[in-house]
């Protein structure tokens, strides 16, 4: 069986229907967390072996939920879970009977959570889409990379961020609800819901005037010289976030560029700004500037690959990257408790009469 542990979240039992997307990033959270995380998946081979590192933490039941003997033996496991995370397709949890009105009725006090990209009502729902189409229409694609076109944010912003971190959330707080009253519920995270949220604040910069709605026109969007990246002379990039004036005067001195040329926050002048940034940085390499602004206010970092970040001393120092499981290295778990510490633990296939025995079943 996995290993008993003992973080934040320890007692505490979910059901994961295994889907593709959020779901089982949240669910490794979760697991990361302490939580006893049974994740019901098909019988035959293993779809976590494209990225094992997902689905560490977790109990593996494999289960043929289009059968009848199937759908049974997941209702008994949800009988005694605290939690159930659902990333289906619309419809198809009601079509197999594992909806949430059938498993509310054999666990009242379970909380039932389900993520999607478009959510369970509106005109969308039901229909086909990617991250990128549910960032589209919440107005962040629009304001997310260069002046002529948007940029791919890779699928953090909106089926990460916007998805299973708003299911972790929801999941967690509707159990703390369920504790207090003994009455479940369902909670829907759609990622068009998390990625709106997510634009709070951009939208109430807008709705005040402080915010442009063209992309790179704003202080923090890559409009301004000084919140930006630039290439080096090797290819390779740094990152540049000096928005104070005191980061932006050690920035201006480690440049060697004369502070009184510059008016920072004059957008008029931001543009010869701009090329004269570019031209110093673009004069030596990464490397050498990291080194160079190394212990200073100026907000120049090295922008890393994935193949170099583990091996930066600051990632070293706080062991955001390990091995833990052997095989690649993989980010470590997220945020750290003083008293119940999170870990990542292997997965392990078991059956469902194991977990009910455990579970007290």
């Amino acid at each position: 069986m996995v290993e008993v542990r003992h973080g934040p979240l320890a007692g505490v039992r979910i059901v994961e229907f295994d889907s593709a997307g959020p779901a089982p990033f949240a669910a490794m959270l979760l697991a990361d967390m302490g939580a006893d995380v049974v994740r019901i998946r098909r019988e035959g081979p293993d779809g976590s072996m494209i990225a094992p590192m997902l689905y560490r933490g977790r109990s593996e039941v494999p289960l043929n939920l289009t059968s009848v003997a199937g759908r049974e033996r997941a209702l008994s496991l949800i009988a005694h879970a605290d939690g159930v995370i659902e990333g289906f397709r619309k419809g198809v949890a009601e079509q197999i009977g594992l909806d949430p009105s059938r498993c509310l009725a054999v666990n009242p006090r379970l909380v039932y959570a389900r993520v999607s990209g478009w959510g369970q009502e509106g005109p969308l729902s039901g229909t086909a889409g990617n991250d990128l189409n549910h960032l589209a229409i919440t107005g962040a694609l629009h304001a997310i990379g260069g002046a002529s076109m948007p940029a791919v944010p890779l699928n953090l912003l909106g089926e990460y961020a916007g998805g299973a971190m708003f299911l972790a959330l929801g999941l967690v707080s509707a159990i703390l609800a369920a504790q207090a009253t003994g009455r479940g519920q369902v909670v829907e995270a759609a990622q068009v819901d998390g990625t709106a949220a997510l634009m709070t604040v951009y939208y109430a910069l807008h709705g005040s005037g402080r915010w442009a709605d063209t992309r790179t026109s704003n202080l923090i969007d890559g409009g301004a010289p000084f919140y930006r990246c630039y290439a080096c002379a090797d290819g390779r990039h740094v990152a540049v976030g000096a928005l104070e004036p005191p980061c932006f005067e050690a920035l201006c001195a480690g440049l060697q560029l004369p502070l009184g040329s510059f008016r920072q926050y004059d957008r008029a002048t931001w543009p010869d700004m701009t090329e004269s940034f570019a031209a110093a940085f673009a004069a030596r390499s990464r490397d050498d500037w990291a080194a160079h602004f190394e212990g200073t206010e100026a907000c120049v970092t090295p922008v890393l690959s994935l193949s170099e970040a583990p091996s930066h001393p600051h990632n070293r120092a706080r062991d955001n990257f390990g091995t833990p499981l052997g095989g690649p290295i993989q980010p470590m778990p997220a945020p750290r408790f003083s008293a119940t510490p999170a870990q990542a633990a292997p997965a392990e296939e078991t059956t469902a009469e194991a977990v009910l025995e455990r579970w007290g079943g």
